[in-house]
């Protein structure tokens, strides 16, 4: 399917210099290749990155020393013998690496510093007589700063240079981290939605029961007065983690938290509520084999992504009976048995979600 990647094209793609057949062509390819698709995220990344940085003019003493170094070369060109490490044009090499190195470490210093000094904010109200959110006015959240919207207005969050967060009514959220390798806000109550797009693990968002670890993607998260959370992915993937647990939930998956105890089990938005029901109550309200037999029941062949995450939570007489229902949903390919499953071999569980991988992802 993918035979012809789109690699060599992302730079000028990137840059809008394709002509716009081949610019269609790579857009589709991007859509169906996650491949390609993450490589073009770490090079629009580094395109939108350097569109930050400050544009310098060298002085004019640092023309003079090539100048000065470039005539003594020519003097002392006739030497055969002359020294390497006493060499003019090394001397020339060795001023314009330290020249490349200040400016790099310039380049990062300053994106540091935009980073960490604050993110814009734009404050929206709907205007019910166009049906637009309009801008109310702008400002800028520092580390430590906080943000509450009432119950009509929105707030929009320009994440450094990665994307942008969409906060809701009713939300409170904090700034707690803007550097080079971490952008990290808490959401205490309320909804945001985020459209993130840069490379993972960069952007946190913190809530009372769990972290959502941003992998490249778009999603929605939404916390209650007493805690819970709950993340809808809707593009790439997020990981909810929580005292050592990770759970990593994708593209069209949901999955509930509850603080003390973490991440439940991820399911995808079809998923019936009498399914949702009963994976809450297994999960969070010790449903046991009651509400085990519940999802059996609401399970179709795509469901046999949250059969198989809880694979690894329950006890050996339950991961048999899961077993059972996944190979009577999806069957089960060549290079899996069952006493892998049942010894958790790990690399046996990544080959079946492999296999499973064009199920699940329909």
């Amino acid at each position: 399917m993918f035979g012809r990647h789109v690699s060599k094209q992302l730079s000028a793609y990137c840059h809008g210099e394709l002509e716009d057949q081949e610019s269609r062509r790579v857009a589709e390819h991007l859509l169906a290749c996650a491949r390609c698709r993450a490589q073009y995220e770490e090079i629009s990344l580094a395109v939108r990155l350097a569109e930050h940085l400050p544009k310098t003019t060298a002085p004019a003493s640092l023309w003079r020393d090539i100048e000065t170094l470039l005539d003594e070369s020519r003097q002392t060109a006739g030497r055969k013998r002359a020294s390497f490490f006493s060499s003019p044009w090394l001397r020339v090499a060795t001023v314009s690496a330290s020249i490349f190195l200040l400016l790099a470490i310039a380049a990062v210093a300053y994106y540091v510093y935009m980073s960490k000094a604050s993110w814009k904010v734009e404050y929206l109200v709907y205007d019910p007589s166009s049906g637009a959110q309009n801008v109310t006015k702008t400002d800028n959240l520092a580390v430590g700063g906080l943000i509450e919207t009432d119950s009509a207005s929105q707030v929009k969050i320009q994440v450094g240079a990665i994307g942008e967060v969409l906060v809701d009514p009713r939300s409170r959220v904090r700034l707690i981290e803007a550097s080079l390798t971490e952008h990290r806000i808490a959401l205490d109550r309320g909804r945001l939605k985020a459209h993130i797009k840069a490379p993972p693990r960069l952007f946190f968002v913190d809530t009372p029961s769990a972290q959502a670890i941003d992998l490249g993607c778009e999603y929605t998260l939404e916390v209650d007065d007493a805690g819970s959370s709950l993340l809808h992915v809707t593009g790439g993937e997020v990981a909810l983690e929580w005292r050592g647990r990770e759970v990593v939930v994708p593209r069209y998956a949901m999955c509930e938290t509850r603080p003390g105890q973490g991440p439940g089990t991820p399911y995808f938005e079809t998923a019936t509520d009498r399914f949702r029901d009963a994976l809450a109550r297994f999960d969070f309200e010790q449903g046991g084999d009651g509400a085990l037999a519940i999802v059996f029941e609401e399970a179709d062949e795509r469901d046999s992504f949250t059969l198989w995450n809880l694979l690894s939570r329950v006890s050996d007489a339950q991961r048999s009976r899961i077993f059972d229902q996944m190979v009577k949903l999806v069957g089960l390919p060549r290079g899996v048995t069952r006493e892998g499953v049942m010894r958790l071999d790990q690399r046996m569980l990544d080959f079946w979600a492999e296999e499973l991988d064009l199920i699940w992802n329909q």
